[in-house]
């Protein structure tokens, strides 16, 4: 199997490149590092690209011998999609659109995809089957509910086999600590607890002390990012040509804000400083997933299973790197 990674610059995608390249999985990443960094990429493996252009992805499909995509490339910034949904639209979804010409052209027929638990958007169940409602509500998430739509179209009139995975929130960073999570500006709560020890940021702002959430604070599913790319790895080996799958990944468990902020104390020794801020709007009580049919069907099995293994590596990244990539 030979796999191009769009977006194979960035956070999640590059953990997965590394993944794959570690289990003997000829990969590269196609990226224009608009977010990604050309450092989180091992030697040889970047192709530096836009997914927009159609034929530039159609010559990296054919010179690497892709049989088959992984899909990250795409703007993720919730605020930034409320106030330029064309951006999001052009790149999500016209990106997509791209890719699956590409793919057209080139005779790729494997395609995995990285959504996102945000298409469920204020669901109230919990935990998140995939088969609950979907019910985005932001431009930002309805770009991945509409490219999710598209690439069924596209299996069914072009025969591909595609699998999505709607994953929580990413967090975490390498054993070794030489690569981790880097977004600018950082949105993330992890990263933005360890901007604040580093004395970057005064303060984290808590969001709503008022949920109905055990200590008032949402909650959230975090699943570290190595487990990601396993779950990656997994389900691309398992596609077929008439694969059309979809899996959630997160741990089934959720951490609520102030868990997380404790988490990051403990493994820093000293209390951060906090502020406590109004609800910020649309934002779910408590979002985690059910995650038994990864389980079941492929196997996967989670390593890091508690916020306190997911934020020790990510702190080991931020105390090492504490300017990230840029060092």
């Amino acid at each position: 199997m030979r796999i191009l990674l769009t977006g194979g610059a960035g956070y999640v995608g590059s953990a997965c490149l590394r993944y794959l390249l570690a289990n003997d999985v000829e990969a590269f990443a196609f990226d224009n590092l608009s977010e990604g960094h050309a450092q989180s990429v091992p030697e040889g493996r970047l192709i530096v690209g836009d997914i927009s252009h159609t034929g530039a992805l159609t010559d990296a499909l054919r010179t690497t011998g892709a049989d088959a995509v992984m899909h990250f490339a795409a703007a993720t910034t919730i605020d930034t999609s409320v106030t330029d949904p064309d951006f999001h639209y052009r790149n999500n979804v016209g990106g997509t659109r791209s890719l699956l010409n590409a793919m057209r052209a080139a005779g790729v027929r494997r395609m995995l995809f990285s959504s996102t638990c945000a298409t469920y958007g204020l669901n109230p169940e919990t935990p998140l089957r995939e088969d609950s409602p979907q019910m985005p509500c932001s431009p930002y998430a309805r770009t991945k509910l509409a490219v999710e739509w598209m690439i069924r179209d596209f299996a069914d009139a072009y025969g591909f086999g595609f699998t999505l995975l709607r994953y929580f929130n990413a967090a975490g960073a390498s054993a070794d600590g030489t690569h981790g999570e880097h977004h600018d500006p950082e949105t993330h709560l992890i990263p933005i607890v360890f901007q604040v020890a580093l004395g970057q940021r005064e303060q984290i702002k808590i969001f709503g002390t008022d949920y109905p959430t055990p200590d008032g604070t949402c909650i959230r599913d975090y699943v570290h990012v190595d487990d990601l790319a396993q779950a990656h790895l997994l389900a691309i080996r398992a596609i077929e040509s008439d694969t059309a799958e979809i899996y959630n990944v997160g741990t089934g468990t959720g951490s609520s804000v102030l868990e997380v902020i404790n988490a990051c104390e403990k493994v820093i020794g000293r209390e951060i400083p906090k502020t406590i801020e109004g609800r910020r709007p649309g934002d779910p009580p408590a979002l985690f997933a059910s995650a038994e049919k990864i389980v079941e069907r492929l196997g996967w099995s989670p390593v890091h299973g508690t916020i306190q293994a997911i934020v020790e590596s990510a702190w080991r990244w931020h105390k090492q790197h504490p300017s990230g990539y840029a060092n």
